[in-house]
C-alpha cells in the first residue's frame, strides 16, 4: 500500500484528475465511510508558504506528484479506511511504501516537531545546542528529512530523526494498532530503500532509534536501487548486496526480508545471494516470459523448495561480528559507513564467516541472558556521556547466534581494511576460494526429525561471469548472465570441541543428485576434533554443503 505518494491534479480543464478525482467523485462511503475532510488539499504536505508540496519527476499520465502528510490525523483516517476495506476483502497483510517526509510545514508537523524537541531537550539544552530561546514561539525556516550529509547539522539531524520516528508511529497507528485490532494475525511490512548504505540522504530508518527498528513488523522489503545490479569484476565490483542482506538480517533479528535489486540479467546469482544470507529470493524484476530465464527461475526455486528445511527459519552461523556504525551516523559521520563497507568487503574477499549488527542494537535480550563477546580493541574511542547519544552495549542472544570469536568495532580508530584480518583469531575457518565467490553459513531450525543444531549449512555464491566489453551496457536478459564455473576449493571449517561430523553432502541447482564428499576431522593441540577439512566441488552459481553432526555441544 502506498501510504502517501499521490499522483494527480487538484484542478485542470477536465476537473480534478488522479487521486483528487478519486477523492471527489469515486470515494464510496458505503465501502470506506465518510470522507475525513471535504477538501483533499487539507491532507497534503505543505511548504513554508502553506502551499502543497508538488513535483513532476514521474509525469505519470501528464500529472504531478503530491504527498499526503503522515502526521495529519485526517490522512491516517484515510489509510485506516483503506485498511479496513482491504481486510474485509480477505487480504493477509500489507506491504507499505513511500515513507518519504519532505520539508513539510503543515500545522501537524510544526506542532509535532515542537513537541518532539520539548520532550527530548530541556530549555537550556535547546538554547545551547540550537539557539532556540522560546520553543513555542520559534519559527522554523525548515523541518527537513533526508538531506545532504555534507550540509548536515545537529538540528537538521533532529529534524530527520523526528521525521523517521513520526513515520514509524504513523505506521504503527494505522497497521499495527488499528489493522491488528480488526485482524490479529495481519501481516504488516515496509518497503524501504537502502541503496549502497546511503545514510542521512537515504534509508528511511537511518536515524530511527534501535528499539523502534522493525518493531512489530513481520517482513521487510529493502531496495538497493542501482547499487547492486551490475558487475565490474576487474575492479572488484561483484554487483552484490551481501553486506546489505547481512545488515538487515541482523537488525531485523532474522525475520523475513527481501532485497529489490532491479536485476534482470544475473537472475541465478540474485536468487542465490538472498538464499545464502537469510533472505527471501526475489524474481520480481526478471523476464519470466523469456524461456531461458523461466527455465532457470523454475530450476532455482524448485531447488529451494526441495531443500526448504535448510532455509525456513534458519539462523546464521558465524565466527565474527562486524558492527554497523549507526552511532556515528547519529553524529553525522557518514565516513564511518565508508569504513564499514571497506572492512566488510575485506572480510567477504577473505571468506570470513561473519554477521552484521547495528552498534546500537540490543537484540532483544537483557544482560542476564546475554553472551557478550569481547570487542576488537579495549582502547576503542568512546563517545561523550550523553543519555541521548550513548551507545548501548551490543548484546548477543546465545540461543540464536554463534559464539563469536571476535567483534569488529569501528569505534577503534586504528582498525582498517588493511589490518582487520590481523585482528582475527588464527583458528577461524578458511576457504581457498576465488574472490568472486561469497561464503556464508547457517543452521537449520525446522527440519523434521532432526534436533536443532545437528547440521551446519555452507552456502557458496559465485559471481564470476563473462562481462560485456562495453562496461556501460549491463546486459538485457539472462542471455548476458554468462556465469563462469567456480573451481574446486579446499575448506577448513572450525568446529566446536564436542562436535562430530557424520557426513558431508554437496548440492547445487544444476545437479539432480546429492553428492557425498570425503572429509577429515582433525585435531588441534589439546582440543580434539575441532577442524573439518574437505574439498568443495566446482559449481556454476550456487553450491550448498550440508555438514551433518552426530553430536552437538
Amino acid at each position: 500500500m502506498n501510504v502517501k505518494f499521490l499522483v494527480g491534479d487538484p484542478d485542470s480543464p477536465e476537473g480534478p484528475r488522479g487521486f483528487f478525482r478519486f477523492y471527489r467523485d469515486q470515494w464510496d462511503e458505503k465501502l470506506f465511510g465518510p470522507r475525513p475532510v471535504l477538501d483533499p488539499l487539507d491532507l497534503l504536505e505543505k511548504d513554508s508558504f502553506r502551499k502543497p508540496i508538488a513535483d513532476n519527476s514521474y509525469n505519470i499520465g501528464g500529472m504531478r506528484e503530491y504527498w499526503a502528510c503522515l502526521n495529519n490525523p485526517h490522512w491516517r483516517q484515510v489509510l485506516k479506511d483503506w485498511v479496513r476495506f482491504g481486510i474485509a476483502q480477505g487480504v493477509d497483510g500489507f506491504v507499505a511504501n513511500y515513507f518519504y517526509r519532505h520539508d513539510c510545514h503543515c500545522p501537524h508537523c510544526v506542532a509535532g516537531f515542537r513537541q518532539y524537541l520539548g520532550e527530548r531537550f530541556t530549555a537550556g539544552e535547546l538554547k545551547q545546542r540550537f539557539a532556540i530561546t522560546n520553543l513555542d514561539a520559534h519559527q522554523f525556516d525548515e523541518i527537513v528529512a533526508w538531506h545532504d550529509p555534507a550540509q548536515s547539522t545537529p538540528l537538521r539531524r533532529e529534524m530527520l530523526r523526528f521525521s523517521q520516528v513520526a513515520n514509524k508511529r504513523a505506521f504503527d497507528d494505522v497497521f499495527v494498532q488499528f489493522g491488528r485490532s480488526l485482524k490479529p494475525d495481519l501481516i504488516v511490512a515496509q518497503w524501504n530503500h537502502l541503496g549502497d548504505f546511503n545514510q542521512i540522504n537515504g534509508d528511511e530508518r537511518c536515524l530511527l532509534p534501535g528499539e523502534l527498528w522493525g518493531r512489530d513488523e513481520d517482513y521487510l522489503w529493502y531496495s538497493t536501487g542501482a547499487a547492486a545490479n551490475f558487475s565490474d569484476l576487474a575492479a572488484g565490483v561483484l554487483g552484490e548486496a551481501t553486506l546489505q542482506a547481512r545488515y538487515i538480517r541482523g537488525a531485523f533479528q532474522d525475520k523475513p526480508f527481501t532485497l529489490g535489486k532491479y536485476e534482470s540479467v544475473r537472475i541465478r546469482v540474485a536468487i542465490a545471494e538472498l538464499a545464502a544470507n537469510g533472505g527471501a529470493p526475489m524474481g520480481f524484476y526478471t523476464s519470466f516470459k523469456d524461456p531461458e530465464a523461466r527455465r532457470e527461475i523454475v530450476r532455482y526455486y524448485s531447488f529451494l523448495r526441495r531443500h526448504e528445511p535448510l532455509y525456513r527459519a534458519n539462523r546464521s552461523h558465524a565466527e565474527v561480528l562486524l558492527l554497523f556504525p549507526r552511532s556515528r551516523v547519529y553524529e553525522g559521520d557518514v565516513a564511518a559507513v565508508g569504513r564499514f563497507k571497506e572492512l566488510g568487503k575485506r572480510l567477504l574477499d577473505a571468506h570470513v564467516l561473519f554477521d552484521i549488527l547495528p552498534d546500537d542494537s540490543r537484540a532483544g535480550v537483557s544482560p542476564a541472558t546475554a553472551d557478550v563477546s569481547p570487542v576488537a580493541s579495549d582502547s576503542a574511542a568512546r563517545r561523550p556521556d550523553d543519555k541521548r547519544n550513548a551507545r548501548p552495549t551490543t548484546l548477543l542472544p546465545t540461543d540464536s547466534r554463534a559464539h563469536y570469536l571476535t567483534i569488529i568495532d569501528l569505534a577503534d580508530p586504528q582498525l582498517t581494511a588493511t589490518n582487520v584480518l590481523d585482528r582475527l583469531p588464527s583458528d577461524f575457518s578458511h576457504f581457498d576460494a576465488p574472490r568472486t565467490v561469497r561464503i556464508s553459513a547457517s543452521r537449520p531450525r525446522s527440519e523434521p526429525d532432526v534436533p536443532v543444531g545437528n547440521e551446519i549449512t555452507l552456502h557458496f555464491v559465485n559471481y564470476n561471469r563473462e562481462e560485456l566489453t562495453d562496461k556501460k551496457n549491463h546486459g538485457s536478459g539472462i542471455k548476458d548472465e554468462k556465469p563462469i564455473v567456480a573451481p574446486p576449493c579446499p575448506a577448513d571449517l572450525k568446529l566446536g570441541p564436542r562436535q562430530r561430523v557424520s557426513q558431508v553432502e554437496f548440492l547445487t541447482p544444476e545437479g539432480e543428485n546429492v553428492r557425498q564428499l570425503e572429509f577429515k576431522q582433525v585435531s588441534e593441540p589439546d582440543v580434539p576434533g575441532t577442524r573439518l577439512r574437505f574439498r568443495v566441488p566446482e559449481f556454476l552459481v550456487y553450491g550448498v554443503v550440508r555438514i551433518q553432526l552426530s553430536k552437538e555441544d
